[in-house]
């Protein structure tokens, strides 16, 4: 069985912060759900975001979780952004064509920015 922890947290923006810990699979994705679900319940944020930092791990039922959240923030107006994603969350949103979705970047973080690229403000 895995572990999941998840720290919900409202920023002075209006931003509903979600920060999982742990993995995200079939055990327990629904937690996920659930956050995203009370919090709009509750409340009306302009973004959600979810930052994966701190996760290790995500399949596809995690995946299908991030997916279902996304939704039900959009029918209520919401925003939903992964940010911060780790290597291996990256590697998984870009094998399921789902990077754009989420805003996340479209390198890995522990990519390095190719040589030839131009720089960030031109």
């Amino acid at each position: 069985m895995s572990t999941l922890s998840l720290n919900v947290r409202s920023a002075p923006d209006g931003t509903a912060l979600i920060s999982p810990t742990g993995e995200i699979d079939a055990d327990n994705a629904h937690e996920l759900r659930e956050a995203v679900n009370a919090l709009l319940v509750t409340a009306t944020p302009r973004t959600i975001k979810v930052d994966m930092l701190n996760v290790s791990f995500i399949d596809s039922v995690g995946i299908g979780a991030l997916v279902a959240c996304y939704h039900t923030a959009a029918a209520s107006k919401v925003r939903l952004v992964v940010t911060n994603p780790t290597a291996n969350v990256h590697r998984v949103l870009y094998a399921s064509g789902l990077l754009g979705l989420f805003g996340s970047p479209a390198r890995p973080p522990d990519q390095p920015r190719p040589k030839d690229a131009l720089p960030a403000d031109r």
